[in-house]
Order: structure tokens, then C-alpha cells, then sequence
């Protein structure tokens, strides 16, 4: 019993001290001034694995060209890598845009407040799905990202090691305003990215913590090079072209536009590849 008040106590002056934080130097990103859920589904496929000064340039413009779920369903493919350009991860792009077509066809334009029937569609994890409900209805689920995992480790395991997210998700959940979930969310977050820049990164004694592989050079890159290559192409190209263009030799290449077509990037017809229409 002791040990649970002294826990109680603990956590009480936890939420003073995140909550103080974020009235004091809370951000403001535009995303976070909207409760469109469309609007809300964009801004958390941009903000994986990406920083959010780079999102924050990117998605109002991104929104100006495709401003409701109907019209980013529609779009052709290469409309949206192009508008993507810049954010990385190809992959989130083409699985927005197939969001926005399973909404379309299968929720008529609306978007669930279930994380489970978001979860149904690539690129949508257990984080995303809970984001996605919080922020866009309010409603109050637990969910773990960088920042929110630098918080409860920085406060509640300051000494240890391998630091599994099922031992920080139950404290996530014990501190959770259920009045006003979005708004302590984002506290958590603006005060994750503060914790980043003032001490160590406590994810580091996370056991999911890894570092990211160079960019430079990796397969990841060599992909999106094939895309705005294509992408930048009046016509469809072959192997041989795109190879030459890029400095890569074609049994690479080959490689690299049979995955890209596997995963609907690219269609190959008659010997050459082109972005795919929808």
C-alpha cells in the first residue's frame, strides 16, 4: 500500500511537471490545429520516421493539392511521389494513397474511431491507429513513439537497461488525462523533444532503441533515384536507360524495379517501366 501511494505521488507530480513544461513552450504545427480526421491521417503517415521541421513544410502544401480523402483516392500515383518528394520512405506515400482508396470504397470517405479496423490497412500500426483516434476524435488510447518512450524513461527508469515498451505502456496508461487526451499527448511529445536536446537520449536504453542505416548509398536511396528518374521521364524507360542514369549496373537496377513493381510502384509493359496510373 505504501509503495502504491508513494507511486501515486510520484506520478501526480509527473503530470504537474509535463503540463508545466507544455504551457510554458508547447509547439504549435498545423496539423495540431485541426480535427479533420483526413487531415490528421496525413500528418502522422508524413510524421513516421520523419522530423517534424521537415513535415511541417511539406504538409500544407501537400493538403492544397489534395484538400479531402476523395481527391488523394482519385489521384494518380505519380501526382503523390511528386508531392512526397522530400518526406523519404516512398513506401508511407503509396500506402497513403491507398488508404485514402480503402476509406473511399470500403468506409464511404469516412474514417473509423476503431484502431482495430485502421490497423487493416498498410502502414498503419498499433501507434499510428491509436494517433490517429486520439488526435482526430479525442479519444483516449494508450500508444508509444520516440518522444512519449524518451519521457517515461528519462522519469521512471533513469538507471536501467533494456527497458522493454511493455514496462513503459502500463504507465502510459496510469498517467493518461481520459478528459483530455490529445493535449496531453502533445505535452508528451513537445517534452520528449526537449528531453533530446538537454540530456543523453534515454532511448538508447530502450530495448527497441537501433540506429538508423546510413542513407547514403543504402537500397532505400537507390530506389527513390529509380523513382524520380521515372518520375521525371516523359515516357517509359528500360533497365538499360534507367541504369545509365543513375550509375547503377542493370543487374541491380533489374532488381530494384522488380521489387518496386511487386510492391505497385512501377508497372513494366512491353520491356520498359513507368509509375503506375493508381
Amino acid at each position: 500500500m505504501r509503495e502504491e501511494l508513494i507511486l501515486e505521488i510520484d506520478m501526480e507530480s509527473f503530470r504537474r511537471e509535463v503540463c508545466s513544461f507544455y504551457r510554458r513552450e508547447g509547439r504549435t504545427f498545423p496539423w495540431r490545429i485541426t480535427q479533420d480526421p483526413y487531415e490528421i491521417v496525413v500528418s502522422e503517415f508524413m510524421l513516421q520516421q520523419t522530423r517534424t521541421e521537415t513535415v511541417e513544410k511539406k504538409y500544407l502544401p501537400f493538403l492544397t493539392v489534395f484538400p479531402t480523402l476523395e481527391t488523394l483516392a482519385n489521384a494518380p500515383l505519380s501526382m503523390v511521389l511528386l508531392q512526397w518528394k522530400g518526406l523519404g520512405y516512398n513506401r508511407r506515400a503509396l500506402y497513403l494513397k491507398e488508404f485514402a482508396r480503402y476509406a473511399w470504397v470500403h468506409w464511404k470517405g469516412t474514417i473509423p474511431s476503431e484502431p482495430n479496423l485502421l490497423q487493416q490497412c498498410k502502414g498503419i500500426g498499433p501507434y499510428t491507429a491509436r494517433a490517429i483516434v486520439t488526435f482526430a476524435y479525442n479519444l483516449p488510447h494508450a500508444f508509444i513513439e520516440t518522444n512519449i518512450r524518451r519521457v517515461f524513461l528519462h522519469h521512471f527508469f533513469p538507471s536501467k537497461e533494456g527497458v522493454h515498451d511493455r514496462e513503459i505502456l502500463p504507465l502510459i496508461e496510469r498517467t493518461l488525462d481520459r478528459d483530455h487526451p490529445r493535449e496531453w499527448y502533445y505535452a508528451l511529445m513537445d517534452y520528449g523533444a526537449y528531453l533530446s536536446r538537454q540530456f543523453p537520449n534515454p532511448n538508447r536504453r530502450s530495448r527497441h532503441f537501433t540506429r538508423q542505416a546510413p542513407f547514403e548509398g543504402s537500397r532505400r536511396q537507390l530506389r527513390g533515384r529509380i523513382l524520380s528518374t521515372l518520375l521525371s521521364a516523359e515516357k517509359a524507360l528500360d533497365a538499360n536507360t534507367i541504369s545509365a542514369r543513375i550509375s547503377l549496373s542493370y543487374s541491380e537496377a533489374e532488381a530494384l524495379l522488380k521489387d518496386l513493381a511487386v510492391e505497385g510502384f512501377v508497372v513494366k509493359e512491353g520491356g520498359k517501366y513507368r509509375i503506375r496510373d493508381h
